[in-house]
């Protein structure tokens, strides 16, 4: 028998949006990731460039906060276990770590492309 209430829609919203709180209030890397979401947001609505394209962008945007969401989650059940240095619990953060890293090159690369081919044009 699993240990988690029966699924309820706004409850389930509610412990999502707790989660959220939590995260902005406690993590320095995701309230940065989330200012820098709000700065380029609007560039993704003026720059002349077909919707294919926009919507590349904001999910390469998105693909940043969404990354360091899941590295903290990581981070916190990996301290929950052991407040001690195991490998395994290295690993496991280096891991998330890598996730971060690889959002952010994707982001890098897409939004270069992309700004590139909307100055070309």
């Amino acid at each position: 028998m699993r240990n988690q209430p029966k699924y309820h829609f706004f409850k389930n919203t509610s412990y999502a949006l707790s989660g959220l709180k939590d995260i902005i209030a406690n993590e320095t890397s995701f309230r940065m990731e989330l200012i820098l979401v709000v700065c380029l947001l609007p560039i993704i609505f003026i720059i002349p460039l077909e919707l294919s394209y926009k919507l590349l962008m904001f999910i390469a945007l998105m693909g940043m906060p969404l990354a360091e969401a899941i590295n903290s989650a990581i981070e916190r059940v990996t301290d929950l276990v052991t407040l001690e240095y195991h490998e395994m619990a290295g690993r496991a953060k280096d891991a998330g770590s890598a996730v971060v890293f690889l959002s952010i090159v994707i982001f890098v690369v897409v939004w270069s492309v992309c700004l590139f081919l909307s100055w070309v044009n």
